[in-house]
């Protein structure tokens, strides 16, 4: 399997940004080169799971929207508790 290629990408970084991020690479023993890489890949992850849970907040009201089914606070917060004194319980059952 070929590796995906690698292209190189031009970015602009103020004065002090760019000082910043040779500080970091040198107390890393790193180059400035990986620091960036590294904080855009964790960007992008960290964006990404921020992206699906939106979705899933998105989808979720739909469907609370259609069905009007739901838990009450009181509710959802009598099995998080029986969750944390290790009861192995189901979530309550969702209502009207």
């Amino acid at each position: 399997m070929a590796s995906p290629a690698i292209r190189p990408v031009a970015i602009k970084l103020d004065d002090d940004t760019k000082a910043r991020v040779k500080r970091l690479a040198e107390a890393r023993q790193r180059t400035s080169h990986w620091v960036m890489r590294e904080a855009i890949a964790q960007y992008v992850v960290r964006e990404e799971q921020r992206e699906a849970f939106r979705l899933q907040t998105q989808e979720a009201w739909l469907h609370y929207c259609e069905s009007g089914k739901h838990l009450s606070g009181d509710e959802a917060d009598a099995w998080l508790a029986a969750l944390e004194e290790g009861k192995d319980i189901d979530p309550p059952a969702c209502h009207s």
